[in-house]
């Protein structure tokens, strides 16, 4: 049997913490910024990490199993 490949795109957008958690980053940063206030765009820079209900799928998809 082959070996599983990882998803490419889970590959570029999660990474693994020591502890095994999964970090990522938040949407709605990349444009139409000038509607958004400082402390909207201050807070949406932190990493934040994956929510307890998708953590199996993404795990799936990094071929962490």
């Amino acid at each position: 049997m082959p070996k599983m490949k990882t998803k490419s795109s889970a590959k570029k957008r999660f990474t693994v913490t020591g502890s095994g958690k999964i970090k990522r980053k938040h949407a709605f940063k990349s444009h139409i910024l000038t509607k958004k206030t400082k402390k909207q765009k201050r807070n949406l820079t932190q990493a934040g990490l994956v929510h307890k209900s998708d953590e199996a799928n993404i795990k799936q998809q990094l071929c962490m199993k």
